[in-house]
């Protein structure tokens, strides 16, 4: 299963995390737990193994990242979603984790991450591209840009809905393909790898 956070809609993203996540409900039943991910991104992944600790019994769970919290997109290149997707835009500690569903949540600071780095590298003038941590982007754009309007509209969840829907259907009448066929993830019968080409 691919990273959840960059797939479309948040139902796809919940039953995706839903299949490559499981919990041993004695490893957690009465227990206070703490759960450590990269990172926190949309909070979906976040959301679900809270909720999956919850119901395998856990008294308190906590979140720590080991990423400074994601408010900004990345327009760089990174398909980081817009930033009303992203759970920690315009959200303190204790509102992302009421968001979460978790007793508390911790972030790596940023000034640490920078530090480790440049201290593990040996290279303590080194800057970094931290634009989705601190909305401070190396080409000058500010997070009110026309230009994130823009990244907005071709970014949001709706539209990548929409450019699935009429993109797939486009791209299957073009390569014969029946209805329903999506690059590879279909029936055998519609893999024409093997097919004499006249």
């Amino acid at each position: 299963i691919a990273r959840t956070f960059i797939m479309p809609g948040q139902e796809t993203r919940r039953k995706s995390v839903r299949l490559k996540l499981n919990t041993i409900k004695s490893e957690f039943a009465g227990r206070n737990v703490l759960l450590v991910d990269d990172s926190v991104v949309r909070g979906t992944t976040a959301t679900e193994i809270i909720q999956m600790a919850r119901d395998a019994g856990a008294n308190k769970v906590y979140m720590t990242s080991a990423a400074p919290p994601i408010r900004y997109p990345n327009i760089y290149g990174i398909d980081i979603p817009t930033r009303h997707e992203l759970v920690a835009y315009e959200r303190d500690d204790e509102e992302i984790a009421e968001k979460l569903g978790c007793d508390w949540i911790v972030y790596q600071r940023l000034n640490d991450l920078e530090d480790s780095v440049n201290e593990a590298g040996d290279c303590s003038d080194q800057s970094y591209e931290t634009s989705c941590f601190s909305g401070t982007y190396v080409t000058g754009e500010t997070i009110n840009d026309d230009y994130f309007t823009k990244l907005h509209d071709l970014r949001n969840d709706d539209a990548k809905l929409k450019q699935l829907e009429s993109t797939g259907a486009a791209q299957a009448a073009k390569a014969g393909m029946p209805p329903g066929s999506h690059d590879g993830c279909e029936n055998l019968q519609n893999d024409r790898r093997g097919a004499t080409r006249a």
